[in-house]
């Protein structure tokens, strides 16, 4: 006799029924492994993309991807003429909510020249790269706009080049890449009425100030907003230079923050992502727990209700291993049979969440193990129980 044949044939639905629940416990378990995961690969994955030899940032700031940094454009100049770089390029990154198609869409601007500048996109599934200075954008896939389509951002109508998809922003949304002047005019330009509205402020400033009109209409264009800022320069070194004395030449001499790219990962780590890791964490943790608790007890259950089947076995003179084999093979089938549904359900689903869901192989390897491991404890409980059985039970004793 084999007790998961015996459940199987006298009750089929019941254990099929239990095992497919169980695995979809599996599956909620491995998805929250691979939002955990997903949540910090997404939020790091434009900054190893990107991936410079340094990143150069307003002084005090953690950003550009942690806080925001304002630089003026013409430091990528001076970072340039420091000893041991080989190249300096702006770079601009900056969330936004705009309408696209109709729908208001969260996604990232990225700032960078068009043309042998450092921080664009490196491969494009469809189209081809920026070519032009102006009204030229890439996109991330899943702002769901198409090669060849005219999108319309501030002032002006870009049209969609090349698309994307190996890189998100940090809180996962797309990506959208703009040349550097686009995307400051973008930016930090003001649209024509704001840009009337503050010049008859200026004007009336300097008028209560006893500024002649003449004066004020000469001064004017000059107090007009600079547009010509960056949020980072991004630092190409000269083969055999040193990062260590690159980066002190920066920060004692131009006073601006110098991050390695592991250092700007762990900033944004320790930063912007710590508080959703950890909640992330604790429910992946928590759920863990929970399905361990649960196939135990189901396992524990089964073997229970069999209890006077194994008096049975034991009446006949079957030897103990004999019946904890059984047992074993039971839980051990229950486990696998389990897990693997729960496997094979989001791997077929994994594509269909919104935000990046990654299953590592030794995540899912460590959640089957514990699994494996609960339902083996459940089952030593289960055979203890077992052997103190008496063989009169059988037979209707206590």
């Amino acid at each position: 006799m084999d007790l998961a044949v015996r459940d199987l044939k006298l009750h089929k639905g019941r254990f099929l029924a239990t095992v497919l629940g169980v695995g979809l416990l599996f599956t909620i378990v491995l998805t929250m492994n691979g939002v955990y995961r997903g949540n910090v690969f997404e939020g790091t994955a434009l900054i190893t993309h990107t991936g410079p030899d340094l990143w150069v940032v307003e002084r005090d700031r953690g950003g550009p991807f942690n806080e925001q940094s304002s630089l003026p454009e013409i430091l990528a100049d001076s970072v340039a003429a420091v000893p041991g770089v080989a190249q300096a390029s702006p770079f601009i990154y900056y969330p936004v909510e705009r309408s696209i198609k109709g729908v208001s869409r969260r996604f990232s601007i990225i700032g960078y020249e068009v043309f042998g500048g450092l921080g664009g996109p490196r491969e494009l599934t469809r189209g081809r790269p920026i070519t032009q200075a102006h009204y030229e954008m890439v996109a991330h896939e899943k702002l769901g706009v198409r090669v060849g389509e005219k999108v319309p951002l501030g002032l002006h109508t870009f049209t969609v080049v090349g698309l994307t998809r190996e890189a998100v922003a940090t809180d996962g949304e797309p990506l959208v890449y703009l040349s550097l002047a686009d995307a400051q005019e973008f930016l930090f330009q003001r649209d024509n009425e704001e840009v009337r509205n503050q010049r008859e402020r200026q004007r009336r400033s300097l008028a209560a100030q006893g500024v002649s009109p003449a004066q004020v209409e000469r001064l004017l264009p000059h107090l007009a907003p600079d547009t010509h800022i960056i949020n980072a320069v991004l630092v190409r070194l000269e083969p055999g230079a040193d990062r260590v004395q690159v980066a002190t030449h920066i920060r004692d001499w131009l006073y601006l923050s110098v991050f390695t790219t592991q250092e700007e990962v762990e900033l944004v780590i320790r930063g912007r992502l710590a508080r959703m890791s950890a909640q992330l964490l604790f429910f992946r943790t928590l759920l863990l727990l929970v399905s361990v608790v649960i196939i135990s007890l189901v396992i524990y259950t089964f073997t229970m209700e069999k209890i006077r089947s194994i008096a049975v076995m034991k009446l006949i003179g079957a030897p103990n291993w004999t019946v904890v084999r059984m047992i074993l093979e039971e839980s051990l089938l229950m486990t696998v049979s389990s897990f693997l549904i729960g496997l094979g359900l989001i791997y077929s689903i994994v594509d269909l969440f919104p935000r990046k869901i990654l299953l590592l192989p030794g995540d899912t390897m460590f959640t089957f193990l514990v699994a494996l491991v609960g339902g083996v404890l459940a089952s030593v409980l289960g055979v203890w129980q077992v052997l103190r059985t008496p063989p009169g039970l059988a037979l209707g004793g206590q």
